[in-house]
């Protein structure tokens, strides 16, 4: 299992976008949250910025949607041309038909969990998503500290992911640090989204580095 690191760029100097998204070349994806003040309580950025970024990133474009009615706006997010694209499965009327769009359009589909949404629900339709996301902070603001009661949903994610054969990512977003990277590894997770940890580190790309290194030495034990 590849261990993946995504820096958010939430928070980044939002000024220089390009210069930002250099910082992170060594990552594997840029992290884009997508926040609409509805679904939650914060404006980030919409398709045009993310248009732009695109234009500009070094690595591919990994969006987070915490948008209301999914369904309808991120389609276009694939169409732009975003890698992957994460929607929430509280604001998704039909997922697997969603999910099926973005594949169509050539993105890995994503279903994003809030710390308090079980994933029973969504096991036996694991096979239609690239990756599942569980939110490690209530998705909407940057820099919150790392909630240590969504490991068990982890592992229990992971557990369903090797039971089912399948080649399906586990990410985790919101207070992922050197702190924190080592227990989300060894929970299951494989793919890291850090974005204070790396944007507010004195070198991005060294924390980047370092994040990796932590998850893959917790993932060989």
């Amino acid at each position: 299992m590849s261990i993946v690191i995504s820096p958010s760029i939430l928070n980044s100097d939002f000024s220089d976008l390009r210069g930002e998204l250099a910082k992170i070349a060594g990552a594997d994806y840029a992290h884009v949250d997508v926040m609409d003040n509805h679904f939650v309580p914060n404006l980030s950025l919409g398709l045009p910025v993310v248009e732009s970024i695109l234009r500009v990133s070094p690595v591919p474009v990994d969006a987070h949607l915490m948008i209301e009615d999914p369904d309808r706006w991120a389609p276009a997010y694939a169409e732009a041309g975003c890698a992957s694209v994460t929607f929430h499965a509280e604001a998704a009327t039909a997922p697997v038909k969603l999910a099926r769009d973005l594949r169509a359009q050539g993105s890995r589909a994503g279903l994003a969990l809030r710390p308090a949404t079980p994933i029973e629900p969504y096991l036996d339709l694991l096979p239609e998503f690239d990756m599942i996301l569980v939110m490690t902070v209530e998705p909407g603001f940057g820099g919150q500290s790392f909630i240590d009661g969504t490991l068990p949903k982890i592992t229990r994610t992971r557990e369903a992911i090797s039971a089912a054969g399948l080649d399906v990512w586990l990410q985790v977003d919101g207070g992922v640090s050197r702190d924190t990277v080592e227990r989300a590894a060894d929970a299951g997770a494989n793919v890291f989204v850090a974005g204070s940890a790396v944007y507010k580190a004195d070198d991005a790309a060294a924390e980047v580095d370092a994040l990796r290194s932590l998850a893959t030495e917790a993932h060989r034990h």
